[in-house]
């Protein structure tokens, strides 16, 4: 059994619905938060740029959880990954856990599942399909 869309659909709303959490626990715990700020200025980088993390953590996943311009919302997301991964894993990019996995291989996995998005759109069960940008 082929069905494409499903498949999107799934994507879409498991990216979504585990990345939402990460965002609002940088709203409920202003220490989470402040990490993400002290991060940024180790790097050399304005402070005020964490609040980024709020639009890709908390805007656009739910934007691809109802499939609402889901290009545009994975791209933030990928933007975001990336980000993650120099800023808070730069580092540890060829390490490993004590269980053989990849040290940053969560922030991966939402990167990826975010660029198959930004290749595929959200397809047939998304709200909007027919801007660029879904």
């Amino acid at each position: 059994m082929k069905n494409r869309d499903l498949g999107l659909l799934v994507l879409r709303w498991g990216i979504s619905l585990m990345m939402i959490p990460h965002g609002i626990n940088k709203l409920l715990h202003p220490e989470a938060f402040q990490y993400v700020q002290a991060t940024l200025e180790a790097k050399g980088l304005p402070t005020v740029v964490a609040f980024g993390v709020f639009i890709a953590e908390i805007i656009a996943p739910f934007l691809l959880l109802i499939g609402f311009r889901t290009r545009l919302a994975a791209l933030i997301m990928v933007f975001n990954g990336i980000s993650i991964l120099y800023l808070a894993y730069g580092e540890k990019l060829t390490t490993f856990t004590q269980h053989g996995g990849w040290e940053p291989e969560l922030p991966a996995l939402f990167l990826l599942g975010a660029l198959v998005l930004c290749f595929t759109s959200g397809g047939k069960y998304a709200l909007s399909s027919r801007n660029k940008w879904d």
